[in-house]
């Protein structure tokens, strides 16, 4: 029982620190997306990479939210992780749905609360990955 214990312990810290690296690219990701939504007011092809690496923040929030329940379910750690990544993934697209429709009064706030969100989600497991260890 104890080896199983020990087992699962360590896959549950393995999923966290790979929790705490893609936190850090969503957040840069979504770091970025507003480098490129300034590109999108000040040249012409600032639309384009503006819209690739929004999809590409998608697949980022769905990677960052697989992990997430991976850190809980087979990893027994807090299912903590999982609400606020599943939030960043329902907004990331609610937002890209407004921009595409140039909803642009709600589509600005909502990248901002993105990046709050993100910020907050990245705390948060910054500070449980110390605690578990490197």
């Amino acid at each position: 029982m104890n080896a199983q214990r020990a087992a699962r312990a360590a896959w549950g810290v393995r999923w966290l620190q790979a929790l705490r690296a893609v936190v850090v690219l969503h957040v840069a990701a979504l770091m970025f997306q507003a480098v490129t939504a300034g590109m999108l007011l000040s040249s012409p092809g600032g639309r384009a990479l503006h819209e690739a690496s929004g999809q590409a923040l998608v697949v980022i929030g769905l990677v960052h939210l697989v992990v997430a329940l991976l850190v809980w379910r087979p990893g027994g750690g807090s299912v903590r992780f999982a609400g606020p990544a599943a939030a960043l993934l329902v907004v990331t697209v609610g937002a890209m749905a407004l921009g595409m429709a140039g909803v642009t009064t709600l589509h600005v706030p909502m990248g901002v609360a993105l990046f709050g969100g993100g910020l907050l989600q990245l705390t948060r497991v910054m500070a449980a990955a110390g605690a578990a260890g490197p």
